[in-house]
């Protein structure tokens, strides 16, 4: 089972979504950032790597959020969710199609990937995020 990470970020009360390009696996699904965990690799030194390779910035690796498992037709996941804190660098997508800042309450309007959809439903489900 492959270990996929995935940042939860929250600026000004908003978090970032991510809509995955048309060419790649799950098109056209909405996600929360982060990417595959490489050998020898913590999931935390991976969210730093992929959120400076997606967005060009720099984060700080916060709580352990939960996570999902999901087996795809290309293999099964594990989802591991961490919030993130931008610490620096201008905001810059490089893969995928498009992103949106989006209060806690809008995250069930977007049609997630069925591996987030999990995370989705705990956040829609806490207290407000602050």
């Amino acid at each position: 089972m492959q270990q996929v990470t995935a940042a939860i970020l929250i600026k000004d009360n908003k978090i970032l979504i991510a809509k995955r390009s048309a060419k790649g696996k799950v098109p056209h699904k909405w996600e929360f950032p982060g990417g595959k965990i490489e050998n020898g690799e913590t999931p935390e030194e991976c969210l730093k790597r992929e959120m400076n390779e997606e967005f060009g910035i720099k984060i700080n690796v916060g709580a352990y959020f939960g996570n999902s498992i999901y087996d795809y037709s290309h293999g099964e996941i594990e989802l591991l969710a961490f919030f993130v804190e931008w610490i620096s660098g201008s905001m810059a997508p490089a893969v995928h199609d498009e992103i949106r800042w989006v209060t806690q309450e809008e995250l069930g309007n977007y049609d997630f990937a069925p591996a987030d959809i999990p995370i989705v439903d705990k956040l829609l489900n806490m207290k407000m995020l602050k």
